[in-house]
């Protein structure tokens, strides 16, 4: 389902381990009741004795009738046993779903040319998705039961055993049945989920009912309790077939054709996913014309400017998001943890494959520990071996020109952002000049920056530059933004007199490195605040006397906001008796981010005490009031929409704490005065 989460591995896990206890069960010893001799003809309960057979890959322990001690014994050694192969299997198992995972996440590059004449390059998956699902994923994740099938037909003469085909029909009906009805069920409440491929869906269901009605057919109508060759060779065309049928319905073929669709690009992965549209026409996508039914040119316009923009800027306003709600969280943290983190909340929700998470039940049931943690901690060791590798190989010959770093923050009222441009190896004794000019992205020049360009000289023996862009502050609340600073234009000074293109020399002389593009990206400070307490909750000994809390104004402190606030009673009482009812509005002036609020405790000078009660913050409000005037009743344009959301994004709101709870406790010092007197007494 699409954008559902997926439910933990651990049902499933659950399900391998009774399906392979019970196999290894009748794998390590296939007990067979035969009739004997009844003892007594008195006695109607004994009807005969169990007689052991050889296992499969565990013989026969002799004597068949130990002692208690033996019994335990033996327990003990089979249930080792048992264990041991359950994560055997999961674990051979696991590496398959491994490589499957890679092939089936395979990607190859494709040209998609415009009407106008540009081309831009992109990604797709080499695999359709539903295809993989229906049999790379659906082999690899059903490795287990087909394996105790097979070991179990292969091990009674290919005679159907008391595991028979429940091993995979019981897994199926599990998933069809207990999985969806979990994923159904864990859906938070007032969200919505939807069925990303319904057409799919539909398929792969009315198929998964006539399995069952199949198997029915021919284990008890056709040949009773026999399987004849021409059963086997019929189910297996059944696989085939359903699978062609589902691919078909995905890809929109045959009478789907008439029903066109588009394509856009899953921001986490880059990779291309197909919804409806309407036709247009004149794209080519790698040397074909894409305006028949496999891919229309409405798809392939939509994609390029998804590509280029949105999905670009929406990634980026995401990473963004996570990165100051993390630095909010944790300011103690320093950057590279920072990073690391978001790397891994990142990681945490993106939409994964059930290969996933068969390979992340057995880490964990292994003690291999979570693979996203391992992930992102091996990426950040690997990129600092790289960094530093970087500083320090010797660059003997070539010298490059980047930005270090290429990513840069700033408020809007910082006046301006500082770049640093670096030159790297090669001959530091050459005069390297090279072009710098500003970019538009989601900011404006003009509007949100000044326009720069210019040249920098790197001079002998300079190794750093540094340049100036001017970021223009205003009073009105607005998204985050970004623009570019691009290198270009490199030379080299060969003589005082002649200045030559890095190019036009015999051999490269310097060059431009990467990267040579640098994004600055402006935080907005007009935000009107976001009020909360510092933390939950707070002990005061009630001879405290008069309490002072204190009120954080946060991300932005434009304009003069008003925040209610009231004391609420817990198990401490008000009205004088454990403290004084308190209530009123704080009113926070332009630029200032901190108030107090003061409440009265009541010292009733009690031996032990361990009473609270409440301090909450109502929903604040702009003293403004043009900055929340009510919605014209009219349809509002896209524009204005725009404007409205922006603008709904500066209100005042309330922070991660706003409701906190004091607890009122003993006066240390009354409590240790009674102690001594008692002492003395």
């Amino acid at each position: 389902m699409e954008g559902s989460r997926p439910v933990k591995p651990g049902s499933s896990a659950c399900l391998w381990l009774g399906l392979i206890s019970v196999a290894i069960a009748f794998l390590c010893s296939d007990a067979r009741t035969t009739p004997s001799p009844l003892l007594s003809t008195n006695n109607a309960t004994c009807t005969g004795t169990s007689k052991c057979q050889a296992g499969i890959i565990l013989p026969i322990w002799y004597p068949e009738d130990p002692s208690m001690g033996d019994k335990i014994a033996r327990v003990i050694v089979y249930f080792v046993a048992m264990i041991y192969m359950f994560l055997g299997v999961s674990i051979i198992a696991d590496r398959f779903m491994a490589a499957i995972e890679v092939i089936t996440s395979q990607e190859k590059e494709i040209v998609i040319k415009r009407p106008n004449g540009e081309t831009t390059t992109t990604t797709i998956r080499v695999w359709n998705e539903t295809v993989s699902n229906l049999t790379l994923m659906a082999l690899g994740s059903s490795t287990p039961e087909i394996l105790l099938s097979l070991i179990e037909v292969c091990g009674h003469e290919f005679k159907s055993g008391e595991l028979g085909p429940s091993t995979i029909v019981g897994s199926a009906a599990f998933n069809m049945f207990v999985i969806i009805g979990i994923c159904v069920s864990v859906i938070p409440q007032g969200e919505v989920r939807k069925v990303k491929h319904l057409r799919v869906f539909f398929v792969t269901a009315g198929w998964s009912i006539f399995a069952y009605i199949w198997l029915y057919m021919i284990l008890a109508v056709f040949s009773p309790n026999e399987i004849h060759v021409w059963e086997g060779l019929v189910t297996l065309a059944f696989f085939p077939i359903c699978v062609i049928l589902a691919w078909v319905a995905d890809r929109r073929l045959l009478f789907y054709k008439f029903m066109h669709k588009k394509y856009r690009t899953d921001k986490h992965r880059g990779v291309i996913i197909e919804t409806e549209t309407e036709r247009s026409k004149g794209i080519e996508m790698d040397g074909k014309m894409v305006n028949s039914h496999f891919m229309d040119g409405g798809a392939a316009s939509n994609l390029i400017g998804l590509i280029e923009s949105k999905e670009v800027d929406e990634s980026r306003r995401d990473m963004i998001r996570i990165l100051k709600d993390l630095k909010q969280k944790y300011p103690e943290k320093e950057l590279d943890q920072l990073v690391e983190m978001a790397n891994y909340y990142a990681l945490s929700h993106q939409q994964k494959s059930r290969a996933f998470y068969r390979i992340q039940a057995t880490r964990m049931m292994t003690g291999a520990g979570n693979i996203l943690k391992k992930h992102v901690a091996e990426q950040a060791k690997k990129s600092a071996s790289v960094q530093e590798v970087h500083v320090d190989e010797p660059e003997e010959f070539v010298s490059r020109i980047t930005f270090e770093p290429a990513v840069y923050q700033c408020l809007e009222n910082c006046g301006a952002v500082i770049l640093n441009i670096t030159r790297k190896g090669g001959d530091i004794n050459k005069t390297i000049y090279v072009d710098y000019k500003t970019e538009d992205g989601s900011a404006n020049a003009g509007a949100d920056y000044e326009f720069t360009e210019g040249t920098v000289v790197f001079k002998p023996g300079e190794m750093i530059k540094e340049i100036s862009i001017g970021i223009i502050d205003d009073d009105i609340f607005e998204e985050d933004e970004h623009f570019f600073v691009r290198l270009s234009n490199l030379r080299v000074l060969e003589t005082e007199d002649e200045v030559l293109s890095a190019n036009s020399l015999p051999y490269p002389k310097a060059m431009l490195g990467f990267p040579s593009v640098a994004t600055v990206t402006i935080l907005d400070d007009d935000h009107s605040g976001i009020f909360t307490f510092e933390s939950s909750p707070v002990h005061v000994s009630e001879s405290i006397g008069i309490m002072e809390v204190k009120v954080l104004r946060t991300s932005g402190a434009r304009g003069t906001v008003i925040v209610p606030y009231r004391t609420v009673e817990g198990l401490a009482k008000g009205g004088g008796e454990d403290f004084e009812d308190t209530y009123g509005e704080l009113e926070f002036k332009n630029d200032e981010t901190c108030k107090f609020i003061h409440v009265k405790v009541i010292d009733d000078e009690e031996y032990e005490k361990n009473k609270n009660f409440f301090l909450e913050l109502a929903e604040p409000r702009m003293v403004d009031m043009s900055l929340q005037k009510d919605v014209p009743d009219r349809k509002l344009s896209s524009d204005e929409e725009e404007a409205k959301r922006i603008a709904e994004m500066g209100k005042p709101v309330l922070g991660e704490h706003p409701r906190l709870e004091v607890i009122i406790e003993e006066s240390y010092e009354f409590k240790s005065t009674v102690d001594k007197l008692i002492k003395k007494t």
